[in-house]
Order: C-alpha cells, then sequence, then structure tokens
C-alpha cells in the first residue's frame, strides 16, 4: 500500500464510522422499535423492518396486511389517524402522512401551524411503489393505486387510480363501475 491506508481501512479507523452507526441505531429505535409498540394492529399483520412509523398510536392496521420496505406512515402530532382496513398491500417505498403544512404567504412553511386530517384506507386495497397519499383522503374498499401515483382526493371502491395527482384510470370489476348518462 506504499505507506498510505486503503478507502475501506481509512473508514473503518474513522471514529465518525462508529457515530453514524449509534445514530442509525438510535434511527431505527424511535422510528420503528418504539413506535411498533404503539401500533394497533390485527391478526397477520408483517412489514419490513425499515418502515418508518410515526405518532403510532393514532394508527390502525387492519388484519392480513402487509407493508413493504422503507415505507413511511406518518399519522399526525395530535389528531390526524390513518385507517387500513383487513388485508392491505402496500408496495416499497409509500408514504402517508396525515398532517400537512399550511400556506399562508409571508411565513416560514415550517413556522405555520399544521393541518391534520384523517387517512382512510379501506379493506383489500394495493398501494403500488412510491404511492404517496395526503392527509384528508379516503380510498375505498378495494381500490388499486398504480405505482408512483400521488393521492389527494378520495377514491372510489373498486376503482384503480394513477398520476399525478391520482385519477380513476379504470376499474377491477368493470360491470361495477359507474354508468356514464348520455347527454
Amino acid at each position: 500500500m506504499s505507506g498510505r491506508l486503503s478507502p475501506a481501512l481509512r473508514a473503518f479507523l474513522n471514529p465518525k464510522t462508529y457515530l453514524q452507526a449509534v445514530r442509525l441505531l438510535y434511527f431505527a429505535s424511535y422510528s420503528h422499535v418504539q413506535q411498533v409498540a404503539k401500533l394497533n394492529r390485527g391478526e397477520n399483520v408483517s412489514f419490513a423492518p425499515n418502515v418508518s412509523f410515526r405518532n403510532a398510536e393514532r394508527i390502525t392496521i387492519g388484519a392480513g396486511s402487509h407493508i413493504g420496505e422503507h415505507s413511511v406512515i406518518w399519522a399526525g402530532n395530535s389528531t390526524g389517524r390513518i385507517v387500513f382496513g383487513e388485508k392491505c398491500l402496500l408496495a416499497p417505498n409509500v408514504t402517508l402522512t396525515a398532517s400537512n403544512y399550511a400556506t399562508v404567504p409571508g411565513e416560514f412553511v415550517m413556522d405555520q401551524p399544521k393541518i391534520e386530517e384523517d387517512i382512510i384506507v379501506g379493506r383489500d386495497v394495493w398501494l403500488g411503489a412510491n404511492t404517496v397519499v395526503v392527509a384528508g383522503v379516503t380510498i375505498g374498499d378495494g381500490a388499486i393505486i398504480a405505482a408512483g401515483a400521488v393521492v389527494t382526493k378520495d377514491v372510489p371502491a373498486g376503482a384503480i387510480a394513477g398520476g399525478v395527482p391520482a385519477r380513476v384510470i379504470g376499474w377491477r370489476d368493470p360491470a361495477l363501475a359507474p354508468q356514464e348518462v348520455a347527454a
């Protein structure tokens, strides 16, 4: 090595490497381990060990549901709840937040009051990878949300929704789709 340490050995000997490991353990504790103990969850609920929860005492997960890797489920700080029905399936990197900031001009966004509204996800709902669901949204039973969608408004039961912002693009059972009225 001609007098120079390899990058791997330098990283191993650097005390900041160990400080970062401690920070990661702390994050895992407060965003997952401590929060999981507060969840209201049904039988056979599963989630990846890197799912991040906040204010889990206001999160309910229905029986048989699964939350994929790197998902973020954040209830509001004081009132905003997140409720999942039975057998919901969340792909990786799904984000739900029951809290949002006001947007009054002339004030820093982060200094503005939070607006909290419940998120209700029905039974048998599938949220595709990288889906975002914002405060105040209800997703009906049996709905499917396409990967990458941003859900800003309610989605009816049985609908397939996608896009930014999400809109209904189809139906799981076309026979149950609302019928268009001829003009």
